[in-house]
């Protein structure tokens, strides 16, 4: 079940809470390099303003300079922008090496984007796919119809099929799209990668910490931009092996489950109403456009 604060927009002005060592690196950049930078070079530029206002005012200077260069200040105000950014420069090109150059994975999961909903492949493990549409809220759903419940997730964020993931794992996503660019993006996993119709991209995450991330669509993608959230549910190795037969697929070097467990509900299924529970099978199918509801939703 999603946990308040943890991987979902709770109101703070800062970062989301980092689960994976690629977002606790950035993170601690952005807090306590970049943030501490920018404080103080700006105290240090309002120091030189005000002097210079005050020690070149008019009334202390009725006279004006007649000087126009200073060897001194010139080398001073070239040389300190360049030590500035050679500091940024630094740990940022130490950050992205860290980021683009994976470990071994562990998993592969396909990620493809579509006008306005999210299809998951898992080729290591059978190559069975899974569709995620937006939970609608209980007023917009017919009588019978799934709707969204506090166990899903909060508004415009819950789905009907997250992606499941083992903790402490390395997953990569490749990533396209099926019709225009979309991005796929979890602010916990410090993760955004573009969906790029007739391209692959690839990232990946080691998330630690089991629970329920949510992201979002971030490339603006048409009317229903605001429709295509994304939740990842990490989770430990047996209850990802559990989930994985649910689901009629199969764990690297097992054989296809076979009987009444084969078909079992997934114990991981969000809940709350009694048709709340997805339906076990491969792919399930897109929400149709018509059937999303008319709202707002912002988000960068």
């Amino acid at each position: 079940m999603p946990e308040a604060g943890i991987g979902q927009p709770d109101g703070r002005y800062g970062l989301q809470d980092q689960v994976t060592p690629i977002g606790r690196e950035a993170a601690h950049f952005h807090d306590y390099w970049l943030v501490t930078l920018c404080v103080v070079m700006s105290i240090f530029v309002l120091i030189l303003l005000g002097y210079a206002m005050f020690k070149f005012r008019r009334g202390a200077n009725p006279v004006a300079s007649r000087n126009s260069h200073n060897t001194v200040l010139e080398v001073v105000w070239t040389l300190v922008p360049v030590l500035v950014l050679v500091a940024i420069a630094i740990p940022s090109i130490k950050l992205l090496s860290h980021q683009y150059s994976p470990p071994k994975a562990d998993l592969t999961i396909k990620v493809i984007g579509n006008q306005w909903y999210w299809t998951y492949s898992y080729p290591d493990n059978g190559g069975f796919e899974i569709v995620s549409n937006m939970l609608k809220e209980r007023k917009d759903v017919k009588p019978g119809e799934r709707f969204r419940t506090t166990a899903d997730g909060p508004p415009l964020l819950a789905v009907d099929e997250r992606i499941v993931i083992p903790v402490n794992k390395v997953v990569k996503f490749i990533i396209t799209s099926n019709d225009v660019i979309h991005s796929f993006a979890v602010p916990a996993f410090w993760t955004k990668m573009d969906a790029v119709p007739g391209r692959v991209n690839e990232t990946w995450v080691k998330v630690d910490r089991p629970g329920v991330y949510f992201g979002q669509c971030s490339e603006l993608c048409g009317a229903r931009h605001g429709f295509m959230p994304i939740a990842v549910e990490v989770v430990s190795d047996a209850d990802y092996a559990k989930w994985i037969a649910a689901k009629g697929g199969t764990l690297p070097g097992a054989k296809p489950a076979t009987g009444p467990d084969a078909t079992a509900v997934s114990p991981l299924s969000p809940g709350g109403n009694p048709a709340a529970a997805p339906p076990v099978t491969t792919a399930a199918a897109p929400a149709s456009p018509a059937s999303v509801p008319v709202a707002t939703s912002t988000k960068s």
